[in-house]
């Protein structure tokens, strides 16, 4: 991984409230309830569902969500007019990794 690519994420992740999305998406079932057209978590988290469980505005949330897609903690997947997220795993294991071997 990149430096460029390890200060994004670092930018992304220095909010507690990123930090926190992090953490629902890890474990969806015990932090969220399941869409009610969909009924799974296998797309992720309704963008809407992340909001109401923050407590902050649409326009706040949308923001940090997408700062963290672009820095790419998150894997986005549209139905209809609804925006579903969920961690990418990939990226965030290859993002500890490097932390842990270049520090």
């Amino acid at each position: 991984m990149v430096d460029k690519k390890i200060l994004e994420i670092n930018k992304a992740l220095s909010n507690s409230t990123r930090l926190a999305i992090l953490k629902w998406l890890k474990d969806p079932e015990a932090n969220f309830p399941p869409h009610k057209d969909l009924g799974h978590f296998n797309d992720g988290v309704c963008g809407q569902y992340i909001q109401d469980k923050s407590g902050l505005s649409q326009p706040t949330i949308s923001h940090y969500l997408s700062g963290m897609q672009k820095a790419g903690l998150l894997i986005t997947t549209r139905h209809g007019k609804w925006t579903y997220f969920k961690r990418n795993e990939e990226v965030i294991k290859e993002y500890l990794d490097t932390i842990y071997h270049k520090l």
